[in-house]
C-alpha cells in the first residue's frame, strides 16, 4: 500500500508543477491567473504570451500525465493491494490512478495555493498513452473544432466529449476489441465530464459571445 500511495504522491506533485505560472513570471514578471480568462493554462498562456510559450506549457503540461503513467507508474511493485477485480493487469490500474492524480495535480496544484488549470493537456498526456488512436481522433476534432470557431476551449470541450463517443463506435460499430473497454468506457465519461466541468465558465460566456477567440496570426488574439 505505501508504494501505491508514493506513486500516487509524486504523481500528484509532479501534475502539481504550474508551468503557466512559472513561465509567465518568468517572462513578463505577472501572475497569469490575473490576467486573460484567469485560468493557469496553456489556453490562457497563448492568450498572453503568444502561441510559442502557450504551445511550450501545453506540451510540458501534457508531459506531466504521460510521464506519470510512463515512468512514475513503474515505481510500483509487487501485487495490488486490494483486488483487482478489473480486466486489467495491475501495472495498468496502476498507470490508470497516476494519470488521474496527475490531472488532479495540474486541476488543483499544491504549488499556487490549489488553483491550477482545467487539467485538458496533462489528461492528453495519459489519455495518449493507454487509448492512443481514440486520443489522436479526439484531437482530430479538437484540432477542426478550433479552426472553425477560433475557440481554444470549445475546441477543448468538444475533444473530451467526443473521446468516449469514439471509444463507444469504435468498440461496438466497428468491432475493434479495446482492452478493459468496459472499464475503460466509463472511466473516460468520468474524467471527460470533470474537465467539461472545470469549463463551466467558458460555457457561459461562450453563450453570451464573450469568450476570447484566438489569432492564427503572430500570437495574437
Amino acid at each position: 500500500m505505501l508504494n501505491l500511495l508514493l506513486v500516487l504522491v509524486l504523481s500528484y506533485l509532479v501534475g502539481s508543477i504550474p508551468t503557466s505560472i512559472i513561465v509567465t513570471k518568468l517572462v513578463k514578471g505577472v501572475d497569469i491567473r490575473d490576467y486573460g480568462s484567469g485560468n493557469a493554462g496553456g489556453t490562457n498562456t497563448i492568450r498572453v504570451l503568444g502561441w510559442k510559450y502557450g504551445l511550450g506549457v501545453i506540451f510540458f503540461d501534457a508531459f506531466k500525465g504521460a510521464f506519470a503513467v510512463i515512468v512514475i507508474a513503474r515505481l510500483f511493485y509487487g501485487s495490488f493491494p486490494v483486488a483487482n477485480n478489473t480486466p486489467f493487469d495491475d501495472f495498468t490500474l496502476v498507470q490508470i490512478l497516476a494519470g488521474i492524480s496527475a490531472v488532479l495535480g495540474h486541476i488543483w496544484t499544491i504549488f499556487a495555493g490549489f488553483k491550477g488549470g482545467k487539467g485538458i493537456a496533462t489528461a492528453l498526456g495519459f489519455m495518449l498513452v493507454l487509448v492512443t488512436t481514440d486520443m489522436l481522433l479526439a484531437l482530430v476534432v479538437f484540432g477542426v473544432v478550433v479552426y472553425s470557431t477560433r475557440y481554444v476551449s470549445l475546441g477543448s470541450i468538444s475533444a473530451a466529449l467526443s473521446l468516449p463517443i469514439i471509444i463507444f463506435i469504435r468498440e461496438n460499430v466497428f468491432g475493434v476489441n479495446i482492452p478493459g473497454y468496459h472499464i475503460i468506457l466509463p472511466f473516460v465519461i468520468i474524467i471527460a465530464s470533470l474537465l467539461i466541468f472545470k469549463h463551466k465558465h467558458n460555457i457561459v460566456r461562450i453563450i453570451h459571445g464573450e469568450e476570447s477567440k484566438v489569432s492564427f496570426n503572430k500570437g495574437k488574439k
